[in-house]
């Protein structure tokens, strides 16, 4: 069938030729003391410790004739982390992992191009003013290429009820599939290309990804021959009893320079293992399953199970093997407050026998490691509610409550509160 290039403002005369928006996000969180017998290098501070962070981006869009859209976002972001960010699978801010210290820093986490194509008989459907988005129409029946700098998960594993600690559920493992070791720097964004086939409620995306040359480090490898995150995703939505949900599979993998925990716990002989110590080229693999569904016209919820090979090292997102998340949004209609939300979920993280083992006799990972370990799954339990100040504004209250923090059954459980104000221009 046929191509021609998507130029919404030829088919909608209120198209957008430029747009531009903003965000601030503070988020000053709070960590109870908690029972802890033992602590090892880059475990949870059992005292009462208090941390912020704080955000502000521009998003700013652009047409350009014949190559699509531009985007640009610069960002400034500074804060505190709680225990110097060490000692939990899934962190109770997922905004600490772009932070570098309590000074302001700027920086680039987007800087892409988008271009549809649509099919000769394709539909066109309204597309609203937004960030990252410029208003026009969008072919249902098209072809998109992503191109540049931006977040994997800017593309793969949407989800419209957890997806963004500024404005949904905070957990970092809340953001993606808690095992979706996905391809990123420190701040998690990355260079590269995704591929997009959109049709009657079906969706495919492929894409390849640079990997940091180091475990969560800064500086990206460019040899995307030889060191890659690859991913595949199938979504289907779809709409059940007139309301709508969505279907998707993911599949990832990863060639990085990474080690192994069998092969550190081999090396080690018995003293303390290392996976610094046996780094090479080898490759990582996980897959994810996520429904969402929304069961009325203000409450939605969604699953989310994901698992990774979990042989090798985590290389760019959080120390989990393995992930079941489970969670429901409301809006606050039935106390006529529809802009509010409340949410709850919970989150179970795992980690493979091997990675078990590497922890037991003494080994650290990037973020956790207790000197030793009685090994119990990670479970959170987290609570929001958001309160709209205005339409643009919106102020929530966060609680979390994690058992076994890092896995470990001698630790915790630990609270966590937190209050979160964040606007929209």
């Amino acid at each position: 069938m046929p191509f021609s290039s998507a130029r919404a403002e030829a088919l909608d005369p209120v198209a957008e030729n430029w747009n531009l928006k903003g965000q601030l996000s503070y988020i000053g969180q709070v960590k109870s003391s908690f029972s802890s017998p033992y602590e090892g290098r880059n475990s949870l501070g059992a005292e009462r410790e208090a941390s912020y962070s704080f955000s502000s981006t521009a998003y700013l869009g652009l047409r350009l004739p014949l190559l699509g859209e531009l985007y640009l976002n610069p960002e400034v972001i500074q804060g505190r982390p709680l225990s110097g960010l060490v000692g939990l699978g899934g962190f109770s801010n997922g905004e600490m992992q772009k932070v570098a210290g309590t000074s302001p820093k700027l920086y680039l986490p987007r800087f892409f191009l988008r271009r549809d194509w649509a099919f000769s008989d394709a539909q066109q459907e309204a597309q609203e003013s937004a960030a990252n988005q410029l208003a026009g129409t969008l072919a249902s029946h098209r072809l998109r290429l992503t191109l540049g700098k931006f977040a994997i998960t800017d593309v793969f594993d949407a989800n419209s009820y957890s997806h963004d600690s500024r404005t949904q559920f905070m957990n970092w493992a809340s953001l993606a599939h808690g095992s979706y070791d996905f391809a990123a720097d420190a701040q998690g964004y990355t260079l590269g290309a995704a591929l997009e086939y959109v049709r009657d409620g079906w969706a495919l995306r492929v894409g390849r990804f640079m990997v940091p040359e180091l475990s969560n480090g800064e500086k990206l490898n460019g040899s995307l021959a030889s060191f890659y995150g690859d991913q595949l995703e199938i979504e289907h939505r779809h709409v059940l009893r007139e309301l709508p949900g969505a279907l998707r599979l993911l599949l990832w993998r990863n060639r990085e320079n990474m080690g192994a925990f069998d092969e550190a716990v081999q090396q080690a002989a018995g003293a303390e293992p290392r996976v610094s110590a046996v780094r090479r080229p080898q490759h990582k693999s996980g897959w994810g399953l996520h429904w969402e569904q929304a069961l009325s016209s203000d409450l939605g919820m969604f699953a989310r199970w994901s698992q990774g090979d979990g042989r090798t090292e985590s290389y760019s997102f959080e120390e989990v093997d393995g992930s079941r998340q489970l969670g429901l949004s409301l809006k606050g209609l039935r106390w006529s407050r529809p802009e509010d939300t409340l949410g709850l979920l919970y989150i179970a993280n795992s980690l493979s026998s091997s990675h078990r083992d590497y922890l037991a006799r003494g080994g650290y990972g990037f973020f956790i490691g207790d000197g030793k370990l009685n090994y119990a799954d990670e479970s959170i339990l987290e609570a929001y509610y958001s309160w709209a100040l205005s339409k643009a504004c919106k102020l929530s209250l966060d609680l979390q409550r994690i058992a076994n923090p890092a896995y470990n059954a001698d630790r915790g459980p630990v609270n966590f509160a937190a209050l979160r104000l964040h606007a929209e221009f």
